[in-house]
């Protein structure tokens, strides 16, 4: 699921603005690359056991991590709930 949410959101947007949808893609891109050496550096998740990044204002990232690994969740434009119902 959580290689779906970035091209959906960067599909919206290219609809629009080109530019702008592949500009959010490389972030979202180089901040997670970096989640590997430092995944504690975000903020505590609303749910248990989870972290967020914020990629820029409106974009969010929510992953797992643990002594191995890291997993992207989700990819939230701020406007969607997480969990989602």
């Amino acid at each position: 699921m959580a290689i779906a949410d970035p091209m959906a959101i960067v599909d919206y947007i290219s609809d629009d603005n080109p530019d702008a949808a592949q500009a959010l893609k490389e972030d979202i891109e180089a901040k997670t690359s970096r989640l590997r050496e430092n995944p504690r550096l975000y903020r505590t998740g609303r749910v248990e056991g989870t972290r967020e990044m914020v990629v820029r204002s409106n974009y969010l990232v929510v992953y797992a991590e643990d002594a191995h690994t890291v997993t992207i969740l989700r990819v939230l434009h701020a406007a969607q709930q997480w969990p989602q119902a």
